[in-house]
């Protein structure tokens, strides 16, 4: 046989070669589609364990690559040693194979699901931990010691999460309790004043007056609460309702001076600087945030003491102070002065008729028109509130 003869045949015996691997390498994939939709369908039907799906796939992986080198090397092996005499190798070959592929599919089932178990430990561990957390036992945390994984900033996240949902808890809890206890004291007032109307009321015209000059008094006082929790609740779920609008703040400015001179001649209420500016927020809520400030400095200002109120531009911001010359708060009670039913002085904010919610509410609508509030107060010089609101 000549060179050209014997390239022809080469070369169709490669074509040969290529053709049959190429439909090895169809019927392997076919095969596995097959088997993958099988697994699905069985998955789908039946609950398998992370371990045993993780140990199914490495059996998978292990036996379609079996298959693949398997049959490569006896096609390789048949091709390339022409004398029959040597096909029994071939056959001794495919045994070899089998028994190697099969130990090793076995050994790919020991230690795959070994390995697997091991990897997903954690997981068990974090199941049994979740399952012991309730709303009444917050202060379990999974534990994140060990390597850094993704189950590690798993375990971190979750744990991030129960901090946030354990504090949103107590705040909760501590909120509920003190506005029973704000509503107990003018209920009890109320009741009291009842009983005494009931036994003297009706003949002494000086205990009827006293009477239901106390119960008007305190139902205003429950009023006002049932309206800031109210306000609150709305804020906390979302629902409060704001209003912006453009509008002049120089005009709200002057109108809150009015009705303040109004309403208190006791101090002297004063205005040094007033800029025109517009804004563009909820005029009926920043208003409402503006008389909170102000009746404090109000509350805690003596008789003859200065209440300054002015508004000015500053780096594209409107600035609006609100200054006294009363008995300022310490630098202990200063940075609680916005939790909701905190109280420098209990007994003194009862007699004032205060809730202790308003410098709360007042916080919830600077926020949420993206404003900052600044306190510096010294005690027996006074307080200083400044109010940042971003311009359009």
């Amino acid at each position: 046989m000549n060179r050209s003869n014997l390239k022809l045949v080469f070369n169709l015996l490669y074509k040969l070669f290529k053709g049959i691997l190429s439909i090895v390498v169809y019927v392997m994939e076919f095969l596995f589609n097959l088997l993958k939709q099988g697994i699905e369908k069985i998955s789908n039907r039946l609950r398998f364990s992370i371990t045993f799906k993780l140990t199914l796939s490495y059996v998978f992986i292990f036996i379609l690559i079996s298959l693949i080198t398997s049959t490569l090397a006896l096609v390789g092996f048949s091709y390339y040693i022409a004398d029959s005499s040597y096909h029994n190798y071939v056959w001794v070959l495919g045994i070899i194979l089998l028994i190697s592929n099969v130990l090793g599919l076995f050994l790919i089932v020991f230690i795959g699901s070994k390995t697997s178990k091991k990897l997903l430990s954690p997981i068990d561990t974090m199941t049994k931990m979740v399952k012991e957390i309730s709303i009444n036992a917050l202060d379990k945390r999974l534990d994140v010691r060990g390597s850094k994984d993704e189950l590690k900033d798993l375990a971190i996240t979750f744990n991030e999460t129960l901090n946030r949902l354990q504090e949103s808890v107590e705040k909760q809890n501590q909120f509920v309790s003190d506005a029973s206890h704000e509503l107990r004291t003018p209920i009890s007032v109320i009741q009291g004043y009842a009983n005494l109307l009931d036994r003297w009321g009706k003949e002494d015209k000086e205990v009827l007056e006293e009477s239901l000059e106390a119960i008007k008094s305190e139902s205003e006082n429950m009023k006002n609460l049932v309206e800031n929790l109210l306000f609150l609740a709305r804020g906390d779920k979302h629902t409060q309702k704001i209003n912006k609008e453009e509008f002049p703040l120089n005009k709200l400015i002057e109108e809150i001076l009015t009705e303040t001179k109004l309403i208190d001649d006791s101090h002297i209420i004063r205005n040094e600087q007033n800029e025109n500016i517009i804004v563009n927020a909820d005029k009926n809520l920043i208003k409402e945030a503006l008389r909170i400030f102000l009746d404090n400095s109000i509350k805690y200002t003596p008789s003859g003491g200065t209440i300054r109120l002015n508004s000015y531009k500053k780096n594209n911001k409107a600035i609006i102070t609100i200054e006294d010359t009363g008995m300022g708060i310490s630098q202990e009670h200063l940075p609680h002065i916005f939790d909701r039913f905190y109280r420098t002085d209990k007994s003194r904010t009862r007699e004032s008729g205060g809730t202790g919610l308003g410098l709360s509410i007042a916080k919830w609508i600077i926020d949420n028109h993206m404003g900052t509030i600044t306190v510096n107060s010294k005690v027996n010089i006074g307080t200083k509130v400044t109010v940042e609101l971003p311009l359009i």
